[in-house]
């Protein structure tokens, strides 16, 4: 998943999706124990997306705080 993918997701879309990520990945983690995963790359990558969603969601929560404070 791309940044800019991410950044152009509403508030809503960005928790499902994080709560879609850390399910997927808590599979993969399984799959990988039981060595039935044929590319553990993916765990990396899952993880880095896990990573992009919660920044953004950090990002808009700082940025409304912000806000709330000036106004």
């Amino acid at each position: 998943m791309k940044s800019k993918q991410v950044l152009e997701m509403t508030d809503q879309e960005l928790q499902t999706k994080l709560n879609e990520l850390k399910s997927e990945l808590f599979f993969l983690r399984f799959k990988h124990a039981t060595n039935q995963l044929s590319n553990p790359q993916v765990l990396v990558t899952t993880r880095r997306d896990i990573a992009r969603v919660k920044t953004v969601i950090r990002q808009r929560e700082l940025a409304r705080a912000k806000a709330e404070q000036k106004g």
